[in-house]
């Protein structure tokens, strides 16, 4: 069985813009999760969230600079990222399945505000202040962490289909 990648491998710029515009509206549905549905993001989601900032940079930068060279380095960097942010997600969603005794992932907004100045506290407000272990939304039974480890998963392989040699 061969799987034709032409379809992808043809026109890597428009992948590249789709994978940042993908990236884009993770992004968006995080920020209505956390400002709307009211979920606060730990530690672990703000990381995701950068790496997903990150992968969207590399490739909206390769979709947008000409030159087969280019693509290619913002596709390594884009795999690079991604499995950065799907290693992130696989750890939070392992901490999800099995809970530490001792949840030591973040402090609360109101807690930190009282304990540390303020040049300390906003630091730390950009941290997370949710708990990494806590399942507070889910959709066809996949916590957050798992839909942005499978997220994080395409991600990787649209870039590594990307730096394949073309035939």
């Amino acid at each position: 069985m061969t799987v034709d990648l032409t379809a992808l491998t043809g026109r890597p710029r428009a992948v590249l813009a789709a994978m940042a515009a993908l990236c884009v509206g993770l992004l968006a549905f995080g920020l209505y999760l956390q400002h709307v549905v009211g979920l606060d993001p730990c530690p672990m989601c703000i990381v995701q969230r950068y790496a997903l900032i990150g992968v969207a940079v590399f490739a909206l930068a390769g979709a947008a600079w000409p030159g087969t060279g280019t693509r290619r380095a913002a596709a390594l960097l884009v795999l690079l990222t991604a499995g950065f942010g799907a290693f992130v997600a696989a750890r939070q969603s392992w901490l999800q399945w099995f809970p530490p005794e001792v949840v030591t992932c973040g402090r609360d907004f109101y807690g930190m505000i009282e304990a540390f100045p303020l040049k300390r506290a906003v630091p730390m407000i950009f941290r997370g202040t949710g708990d990494c272990t806590a399942i507070d939304w889910t959709f066809l039974s996949l916590t957050i962490a798992n839909w942005s480890f499978l997220n994080f998963l395409l991600l990787g392989a649209l870039a590594l289909v990307l730096l394949l040699p073309r035939r």
